[in-house]
């Protein structure tokens, strides 16, 4: 039961998205709680991580590393050069660039398990670009926005370390220590993360209605565009450097897929304009349609495994 309902991730994303927009204030009451809304997301990651996901990641290191290397020079490169081709205002491209430099996301494993891709591979690359993002991502951030506005890196690294680090080092501790009883709920840590991830994108679009409404067209093409670019790139860069069509796809919708959740958090906490944390928010909507479609024609492609 809860596969099929985490599969649907598209779809309940979609109904929250459009209850949102009819009834703003069954959603925005969250906006204060979002920082505690992402370290439940991140937790229930810790709690699908094992020890043993790692020592298998050095025997083949090359590979979690090229999934690393994608994620972090396609997407926030994609990012930066999007928002000035589009001409976006300041806070919408320090928004667009600041979700591209974000780490993948848990909704990446849901799709790959739907696109018949490597799901451990998955997995552990998302593992990896979130450690990775707790350093990167602050820095990629000074590097590509910091013209644009100033980019508070030491409070960043610090906002990353706490919502992000902890909680997920908490659920892998908890995964090894307790094994047995994390068994028995971890086909439910998927859905609780996709309640989450409504909730947050819900409470950010339902109290930025107006300005959705004046900015939609050019930003959601900008948004669009910067994850067709992470899933194709990803897809090219993995096969070009010879693996396997299944790993490819799922390099692929590792880069193209990011922490909207964590993008919008770090938003709305670090930078001041309320319009900062609106591509996050309608980046989660528009990378989850985009993987459910690729799963949808990869599913019924065949795959070198």
């Amino acid at each position: 039961m809860f596969a099929r309902i985490n599969n649907a991730f598209a779809l309940w994303l979609a109904i929250g998205l459009t209850w949102a927009w009819l009834a703003p204030g069954h959603f925005t009451w969250f906006r204060t709680h979002i920082p505690l809304g992402l370290g439940i997301i991140m937790l229930g990651m810790g709690l699908t991580l094992r020890f043993a996901d790692f020592r298998d990641a050095l025997k083949t290191p090359w590979i979690a590393l090229l999934g690393m290397a994608a994620q972090f020079v396609i997407m926030p490169l994609a990012g930066w050069a999007v928002a000035g081709w589009m001409d976006l205002s300041p806070p919408l491209a320090v928004g667009l660039i600041l979700v591209a430099c974000c780490p993948g996301g848990t909704a990446s494993n849901v799709i790959t398990h739907l696109a018949g891709g490597n799901l451990p591979l998955s997995v552990l690359m998302t593992a990896c670009s979130t450690f990775a993002a707790v350093g990167l991502t602050p820095l990629l951030m000074d590097l590509y926005a910091g013209a644009q506005v100033p980019v508070p890196v030491g409070d960043m690294l610090l906002d990353m370390a706490t919502v992000v680090l902890l909680p997920v080092l908490a659920g892998l501790l908890l995964n090894h220590f307790l094994g047995a009883l994390v068994k028995k709920i971890e086909p439910a840590t998927p859905l609780v993360s996709i309640f989450f991830i409504i909730l947050i994108v819900g409470a950010i679009v339902g109290g930025q209605k107006k300005a959705v409404s004046d900015s939609a067209g050019s930003l959601l093409l900008a948004i669009f565009v910067v994850h067709s670019v992470g899933f194709a790139m990803g897809y090219l860069v993995a096969r070009v450097c010879g693996l396997s069509v299944r790993d490819a796809r799922t390099v692929s919708i590792e880069v193209g897929m990011q922490n909207s959740g964590l993008g919008a958090k770090l938003a709305a906490t670090h930078f001041t304009n309320p319009l900062t944390p609106l591509p996050a928010a309608l980046s989660a909507v528009c990378h989850c349609i985009i993987g459910s479609a690729l799963a949808a024609w990869w599913r019924r492609s065949p795959t070198t495994r």
